[in-house]
């Protein structure tokens, strides 16, 4: 008996959407080294883009964020009402390249990877963390329409007076994400109460000089005030601290961040479970964890550790998940996880850590 050949997987067809020529090939030359991977087309500027993806339908696009006649963020917002496609972006590191790379996640972009300059010894590791980067974004779950970023609060007016970080928040809530994390996590945090009664730890899996320019949005869109964690910073109820890019973030006794280079934990620092563990041991049922869309299992298994103390353990739902991974990792490893859609998360930890009397 002869027996069929296996069905061939078909490759992830990718466009690729750079003002530089040289970029183009040269990411056509790195993508074409990773196996399940065919580069269909390419683009000079968001217009083409536009058109090529209606004429192509990629898998995929890698986009430059500054491009003529269409920039990258303009071309996101075109593609994703005529025909969601997962994107990544490729963004410079600069502030105002991590600022519009953070507008284009809003505008429905899945991810995005630092982009070396042409002549830059990291061009040839584009490639790999490129290739990983797209085999993500496949997998997300888009929607034609996506939901418009919410507008900016005017904290200078909307904002009440804020209290002196001078004392140590009793309780403590810690949000982890990775991929489609920053619109999720924008989700969340503008909508907590001003007098939350916690204080609030980000882990966002993202470089140094973006997790800067998170905590600057966040901060623009709550009524909490966001800053990007410094070491010796003190939990303070109704305060929120952004894990720095490359620094795993931990809690001491003396309730004050910490931040390490320790070896990354799942490939990522920072990382959701080291931040978590030492929350566990410091606060213990005093502490809520909430685990948003992203991909692989970072702090999976810390929740579970936290439930096994007695904390509160949130997770978002697969609905409303760009990429359901480490939320049904840490569905599956634990029991007294409460699921929820996006937008019912921030109702949750205000009713599990109910608001503090805010002085006149």
């Amino acid at each position: 008996m002869v027996l069929p050949a296996p069905a061939a997987v078909r490759p992830i067809r990718v466009l690729i959407v750079d003002d530089s020529a040289f970029m183009r090939r040269a990411i056509e030359r790195l993508l074409a080294q990773q196996p399940g991977i065919a580069v269909v087309g390419s683009a000079c500027n968001g217009f083409e883009a536009v058109q090529r993806t209606l004429e192509l339908r990629p898998d995929v696009i890698t986009m430059d964020v500054e491009m003529p006649r269409l920039d990258g963020l303009g071309a996101v917002r075109e593609i994703m009402q005529s025909l969601p496609t997962p994107i990544v972006m490729l963004s410079t590191r600069t502030t105002e390249g991590a600022e519009t790379t953070l507008h284009a996640l809003d505008a429905g972009a899945v991810d995005f990877i630092a982009k070396p300059g042409p002549l830059s010894e990291d061009l040839a590791g584009l490639g790999d963390r490129l290739s990983e980067a797209i085999r993500v974004a496949s997998h997300a779950r888009l929607r034609r329409r996506h939901p418009a970023p919410p507008q900016p609060l005017r904290a200078n007016t909307l904002r009440p007076p804020a209290l002196p970080h001078g004392l140590p928040a009793a309780r403590v809530i810690i949000i982890g994400a990775s991929t489609g994390g920053p619109p999720a996590l924008a989700e969340v945090i503008t909508h907590l109460p001003a007098g939350l009664a916690a204080a609030v730890l980000i882990v966002q899996h993202m470089p140094a000089s973006f997790t800067a320019a998170l905590a600057r949005r966040l901060d623009a869109l709550s009524l909490l005030a966001v800053s990007e964690a410094s070491e010796g910073d003190l939990a303070s109820p109704g305060r929120v601290l952004v894990a720095p890019g490359g620094f795993h973030m931990v809690v001491g006794n003396d309730r004050r961040v910490h931040l390490n280079e320790s070896p990354s934990v799942h490939g990522v620092r920072p990382s959701v479970d080291v931040t978590l563990d030492s929350v566990t041991a410091v606060y213990g049922p005093n502490a809520a964890a909430v685990i948003l869309t992203g991909m692989g299992r970072d702090g999976a298994e810390a929740a579970a550790r936290l439930a096994e103390a007695g904390g509160h353990v949130f997770i978002q739902d697969e609905a409303t998940c760009l990429i359901y991974g480490m939320p049904r990792v840490t569905k599956e490893l634990t029991r007294r996880a409460v699921q929820a859609p996006l937008d019912q998360i921030a109702g949750l930890l205000a009713r599990a850590f109910p608001e503090r009397t805010t002085p006149q």
